[in-house]
């Protein structure tokens, strides 16, 4: 490749800097984000407390960073959440460099500015989400491709396989990665690679993830079993309505004006060189999630990952067109300034109607503290639910009081990590069940009945549903003494 001309290398540099100042904004605000944690928050960090290859809805290495992040600071919020935006930092300038090698130094720059302030990147900087680190490594994947390109490289080949291994550990949605290369090496044959690189890759790839697949065989592939129940094609029809809302996600994931960009460069495949190959790293994934919510609804971010490609080429698309680009910059930057201090003001900024704007984030907490000072009056020293909303909570919150907390044993699959992992044992005596559920668990042993002790409702936040606390004897699930 060229040596950049000095007005590339510092459009390079502005990029960069761009990506580090909007970091240090959002690291800035992290200590006074006033939300709790949310469920998959709370139950990533769970995972972390419990090191394993694998758990029941993800693989495992959303739990693994947790638990590195704890290991550093302690289990605040801050040092739970503060991985977000290093990590989303690290993918902005990895894209960046990507797009240096495709289109020169002022678009890679702009690229990695454009993927730093998507509001999607905005919001995954504040809440904890495996899609965060499963970007990074398509984004190194996506790098170390293009570079396998220009020439043979074994350590090029090498962080190929690695990204990709370690992204499944992320989430299985970088198997997209594998997939859209194959494509664009099928139909372009200047993006080729060498079989030999190509052989090392997979059979490193392969090495990273094999522990996780074990794990799923010895868990009765509960992590890809869940994964198939949420695309859930059981009773699929057609949903027109479930894949505009998707594409509408799209949308706001990437900013209107970017995205827009994105679309209107694969109608121009010809007059932008390394267009068709950013198609084939993108628009697969859009295509297989949008029949995903044709036929079943599909959330906006399952399609995250061709969000890379799509912001490399719709850069490309804007990067000639001034006033374009800085509307694209000026909406993405606004929402990314905003939401971080949206967050500091979750318990107190209200909407016209009376209720939090942010109530979705706020008062876990509160309805767990209120259940465990409902056990201790009623002396008990075991917490149970059915709900994974309040276990996860419980367990978070109340992760340095003495109760046992456990998941009401249920039979069949688990619905679950709690129930798979942390189902109430047998033994004597009652317990503390919390739920939405006002007449307690069924019990099937004769003579068995839930004794109501409590219930309240929280006047606002995520949890509004009236809660019940019932003492209940372990024998309600388990026969025997009690």
């Amino acid at each position: 490749m060229p040596r950049s001309a000095p007005p590339e290398a510092r459009g390079f540099r502005l990029g960069l800097a761009a990506i580090a100042a909007v970091t240090l904004w959002r690291v800035a605000l992290l200590p006074f984000d006033a939300t709790d944690l949310f469920v998959d928050e709370a139950q990533y960090w769970f995972w972390g407390q419990e090191l394993a290859w694998g758990y029941y809805s993800k693989p495992p290495l959303i739990g693994w960073i947790l638990r590195a992040a704890t290991e550093i600071g302690s289990d605040d919020r801050f040092w739970i959440r503060l991985p977000l935006p290093l990590i989303h930092a690290g993918t902005a300038v990895l894209l960046a460099f990507a797009g240096r090698r495709l289109f020169g130094g002022r678009i890679g720059g702009l690229a990695g500015a454009g993927f730093a302030t998507l509001p999607g990147v905005a919001v995954g900087s504040l809440l904890v989400s495996t899609d965060t680190p499963m970007l990074f490594c398509f984004a190194l994947a996506l790098l170390a491709f293009v570079a396998l390109g220009e020439r043979r490289s074994a350590a090029w080949a090498l962080a190929l396989g690695a990204a990709i291994g370690t992204g499944l550990l992320a989430k299985y949605a970088m198997v997209y990665f594998p997939l859209c290369a194959a494509l664009a090496a099928a139909l372009l044959p200047d993006r080729r690679i060498a079989w030999r690189d190509a052989g090392l890759a997979a059979a490193l790839a392969l090495a990273i993830v094999a522990p996780n697949l074990a794990w799923n065989a010895s868990h009765d592939f509960a992590t890809l079993q869940h994964t198939a129940d949420n695309t859930d094609w059981r009773d699929a029809g057609l949903r027109p309505g479930a894949l505009l809302a998707f594409w509408g996600g799209q949308f706001a994931v990437a900013g209107p004006v970017l995205f827009a960009a994105y679309l209107a460069g694969l109608g121009r495949l010809r007059a932008i060189p390394p267009a068709r190959f950013l198609a084939a790293m993108s628009l697969p994934v859009f295509v297989l999630v949008s029949v995903q919510a044709l036929r079943s609804g599909a959330n906006a971010n399952w399609a995250a990952a061709g969000h890379l490609g799509a912001v490399l080429l719709g850069i490309a698309v804007l990067a000639p067109r001034r006033r374009l680009l800085a509307l694209s910059f000026a909406i993405n930057l606004a929402v990314s300034l905003a939401l971080p201090i949206a967050a500091t003001q979750a318990a107190r900024w209200h909407a016209p109607g009376g209720n939090l704007v942010l109530a979705r984030y706020v008062g876990q907490g509160a309805v767990s503290r209120r259940a465990a000072a409902i056990a201790e009056a009623e002396g008990l020293d075991t917490l149970v639910s059915d709900s994974r909303t309040l276990l996860a909570d419980f367990f978070y919150t109340l992760r340095d009081s003495r109760l046992a907390i456990h998941a009401a044993p249920v039979e069949g699959f688990p619905p679950h990590h709690y129930a798979l992992a942390h189902a109430l044992p047998p033994g004597p005596g009652a317990v503390l069940f919390v739920s939405r559920d006002a007449e307690g668990p069924d019990c099937p042993v004769a003579g068995v009945t839930p004794e109501l002790v409590a219930s309240w409702r929280p006047e606002e936040g995520f949890v509004t549903d009236t809660i019940y606390a019932h003492r209940v004897p372990r024998r309600c699930w388990y026969p025997g003494p009690g």
